[in-house]
């Protein structure tokens, strides 16, 4: 046989590619092998997932997974089960605990972690419903000789630098953590992700000290510091950062997405570059929940299917600079989301509360896991 595994019967959808259509999707080895007809006849285990989507595994660009090591952190296996396959932890440990949580979360995972470490000495280590201290509010936690030692120490598990800036995370800091964070990025060549919540600082001087390949997270947070005027046009500092390159993510957690903006910015032709959950411990019951749950939200404020996946998939592989990732080209990661597009009445809730009601939900029925099927109908495969 010619593959050791192939998806019959499925929607491909794989935007790096220009695929959408029913066909197959092939395994050998743990990668990506072909996509096109009648590759199950040739494959030694077959998958009939008629009726539903199939993805390149789905990226969510920022998750906080260090479970039990942060209080942010939630179970990965959670999310996995979920229909992502990479999870990107987004500054949750620093420097100073980095090391943790590679050994005792990244490495035993069975679905891939890649993470973002923060400029902050101790990551995010104050964030409870009783306790919220922002890490970037003491300058004393910048650390940017130990991030510069601990990322070119660990290339292969970190895609960049992330710093929280806004009212809530750096107080009277301001805006100070984004250049310390922005020296040790340039140092060691790596993007930085930046949050933004209120000001102090402003959008406009946060976007002013960002380049190309650097991230935005929160992009369609509510006012303040929200990405379009109250004339219902796009901010020309918003306008510009994307002309430069700065990438766009929606980062949906607990108080960063507005349907009011996202009505104003998609209305613009304005797409986020990617949807991610920002899911952690005081979002996972809501309104976050989980990656699927922000996509589904996006598909019912009227941004094309496709452009959903394609923003958790192949932009979001673009932004983390690994093309192995977010594809089914020949030698990619064997990694899939078998997705199941359902329509009914659905209630989504922002997080100012306004309420959506859809028609439709993106469903998680399966994931292929370096070229096996590991989740099937609620069901774990350990052995995969």
């Amino acid at each position: 046989m010619d593959y050791d595994l192939a998806l019959t019967g499925g929607r491909v959808i794989d935007c790096s590619q220009s695929i959408d259509r029913v066909t197959d999707v092939a395994f050998k080895d743990g990668k990506a092998a072909a996509v096109g007809e009648g590759l199950a006849r040739r494959a030694k285990s077959v998958e009939n997932v008629e009726g539903s989507i199939v993805t390149p595994g789905l990226i969510d660009m920022h998750t906080h997974v260090y479970w039990r090591g942060a209080s942010l952190g939630v179970d990965p296996l959670i999310l996995a089960r979920g229909g992502c396959i990479t999870l990107v932890d987004t500054g949750s440990s620093g420097p100073g605990n980095y090391a943790g949580f590679l050994e005792h979360i990244l490495k035993p995972s069975p679905v891939r972690i890649v993470a973002f470490l923060n400029i902050s000495f101790a990551g995010i280590f104050g964030f409870s419903k009783r306790i919220m201290i922002g890490e970037s509010g003491d300058l004393r936690l910048m650390a940017p000789l130990d991030a510069v030692e601990v990322a070119e120490r660990h290339r292969d598990s970190l895609a960049g630098i992330k710093v929280r800036v806004g009212f809530n995370a750096s107080g009277n800091s301001g805006i100070v953590p984004l250049d310390i964070a922005r020296q040790a990025a340039e140092q060691v060549g790596m993007p930085m992700m930046v949050h933004i919540d209120i000001p102090p600082p402003t959008l406009e001087d946060v976007l002013a000290r960002m380049r190309p390949g650097d991230i935005l997270t929160h992009c369609f947070r509510p006012f303040p510091n929200n990405p379009n005027r109250a004339d219902g046009k796009i901010l020309d500092a918003v306008l510009d950062a994307r002309r430069r390159g700065v990438i766009f993510d929606i980062g949906h957690g607990m108080g960063s997405l507005a349907f009011s903006t996202a009505r104003v910015m998609l209305g613009n032709g304005f797409m986020p570059d990617c949807i991610s959950s920002d899911v952690h411990a005081l979002c996972i019951d809501g309104p976050a929940f989980d990656l699927l749950t922000t996509m589904s939200k996006f598909v019912c404020l009227g941004m094309p299917l496709v452009e959903v996946i394609r923003s958790a998939t192949e932009n979001a592989a673009k932004a983390l600079r690994r093309p192995d990732l977010g594809s089914f080209k020949t030698g990619c990661a064997g990694d899939a989301s078998i997705l199941n597009l359902e329509s009914g009445a659905f209630d989504y809730v922002d997080s100012t509360g306004e309420l959506l009601k859809g028609t439709t939900r993106i469903a998680p029925r399966g994931v292929v896991i370096h070229g096996k099927i590991w989740h099937r109908n609620g069901e774990t495969h350990r052995d995969a």
